[in-house]
């Protein structure tokens, strides 16, 4: 146990680490590359200058913008695990990214500016919610299986709204709409609003981590155990719909965070959702942090979409993972 509890420690200290060190690539690498003292300088003091501006009004917003986003959706993804008890359990399965991009292409295709984008993105992502949930709870009967099975087909019926919408759209209007379904963090220039409920989230899903251990063992044995599972499951998948649409309203459609990373965290400190919950949190941030950092520099000044670097790391770690755990 204290094994167990030193390895976990060291594992959130480390991915501390990794995000300090995250933030400081993103802020220093560019067109204009920036020493570390200069980037110190420049978020220390009020003082203006070319460098100053680039980190204050460009780079920090978007590094703030990617790491909340990454934690909003691998800490989104953890909860659906669990909630489902299913390792392919993901956000972007259940429909939720699919009513946003439906929400976002709808306004870009009417000529809406950022805001109403944003606010399409929103209403889409909780509309395909709840229009979800209602299906799957039917007469009541709600399973796991059934949840998933209706996000699939909800999910499929956004695609084809997706493509229907791309075919009718205006030839200058097409590629910011691809941008934005492959996932683009550059017009992210409001991040509080994802960082403040990122740590909101989470300070509300760490209440509930005991009753997830439970639920983690079986539906019997957690209602045996005192758990008010139906409760439990709408409080948990409430909050995951919440923190996958906020995600996707500020950095649009990015994929395989919420899939890959708690499988990874999972591996390293175990199933304990107290620890799993926040370390999870810290590695989807980290990983699409860094991730938009590479994508705004390996080919500059070309900037490649961000989900595109998400997909090409998070495949080949899935079928890894799917190779070692063939069940």
């Amino acid at each position: 146990m204290r094994g167990t509890r030193l390895r976990a420690r060291l594992v959130i200290a480390g991915l501390i680490a990794a995000a300090l060190a995250a933030f400081a690539w993103s802020l220093s690498a560019g067109a204009m590359p920036v020493s570390v003292q200069d980037m110190l300088a420049a978020l220390g003091s009020g003082e203006g200058g070319m460098e100053a501006d680039i980190i204050r009004q460009l780079r920090l917003p978007r590094a703030i913008a990617a790491f909340a986003c990454g934690g909003l959706l691998a800490l989104a993804g953890a909860l659906m695990q669990v909630l489902l008890r299913n390792p392919l359990a993901d956000p972007y399965v259940l429909g939720i990214s699919g009513g946003a991009a439906v929400g976002a292409l709808g306004a870009i295709l009417a000529g809406a500016t950022a805001g109403w984008i944003d606010a399409g993105a929103f209403i889409g992502a909780l509309g395909a919610t709840l229009l979800v949930f209602g299906l799957a709870h039917g007469d009541g009967s709600w399973t796991q299986t059934r949840l998933l099975l209706t996000g699939v087909i909800v999910a499929s019926g956004c695609g084809a709204a997706v493509a229907l919408m791309l075919s009718l759209a205006p030839e200058g209007r097409v590629k910011g709409m691809l941008f934005w379904l492959m996932g683009d963090a550059s017009s992210a220039s409001r991040p509080w609003p994802a960082l403040a409920l990122l740590a909101v989230g989470l300070l509300a899903a760490l209440p509930f981590a005991r009753e997830l251990n439970l639920l983690a063992r079986g539906e019997i044995t957690a209602r045996a155990l005192g758990v008010r599972v139906g409760r439990l499951r709408m409080l948990v998948y409430g909050l995951g719909a919440l923190l996958t649409a906020v995600a996707v309203t500020t950095v649009g459609s990015v994929g395989f965070v919420g899939l890959i990373v708690p499988h990874l965290v999972r591996l390293s400190i175990g199933n304990d959702q107290r620890l799993l919950l926040p370390a999870a949190t810290l590695a989807g941030g980290v990983l699409l942090c860094a991730a938009d950092t590479a994508a705004r520099t390996v080919v500059a000044p070309i900037q490649l979409p961000v989900g595109v670097l998400t997909a090409l790391i998070g495949v080949p770690v899935f079928l890894f993972l799917l190779a070692r755990h063939p069940r």
